[in-house]
């Protein structure tokens, strides 16, 4: 049966999708193979000219192999499109003896602001409901101001959410 590499797999997803699904599927799929923009993008530059080829390095450029999810993909570029910066995916928070704790969705560590995309069982399994309250304190005493996302937030609502988190802190 034939099949594509990762790479050219990359590469007609960013073409025959919407920009969010395309990257979305290109997050998922980097996380599985370890597929890198590079390879994707030296790709591309041999079908310049084919249908679809821009979107797809537009796609190339967003991909991220830390999504953990397709919500979280689809965050991470409302962000991106809202004009606010790159934010770094699966940040490790260590404790006092250098050993991750827990990994944030994304965020800037730089100013300790994280933005987190809760599913369905963060609210309907108790054991992980209250994981993430213990989660949140720890975070809180450590610095860390976290935007927590759920299913239903409008865009606007979650980038004017982030933007205020973002400015407390690099104006404070």
């Amino acid at each position: 049966m034939p099949v594509t590499s990762p790479t050219r797999t990359a590469l007609d997803l960013g073409c025959w999708y919407p920009i969010t699904t395309a990257v979305a599927a290109i997050d998922a799929l980097a996380r599985a193979t370890n597929v890198k923009a590079a390879d994707v993008e030296l790709l591309a530059r041999r079908y310049a000219g084919r249908r679809g080829i821009a979107r797809a390095r537009e796609a190339v450029d967003l991909f991220d192999a830390g999504a953990q999810s397709p919500k979280e993909s689809w965050l991470r570029l409302v962000l991106i499109q809202a004009g606010l910066p790159r934010p770094q995916t699966q940040i490790p928070v260590v404790n006092e003896f250098g050993s991750a704790i827990a990994y944030l969705d994304m965020g800037w560590e730089d100013v300790k602001v994280a933005v987190e995309y809760d599913g369905e069982q963060h609210r309907s399994d108790r054991h992980q409901y209250r994981w993430d309250l213990r989660r949140s304190e720890i975070l809180q005493r450590r610095g860390w101001i976290v935007v927590r996302v759920v299913a239903g937030d409008r865009p606007a609502e979650v980038v004017r959410r982030v933007r205020d988190a973002l400015a407390g802190r690099v104006c404070a």
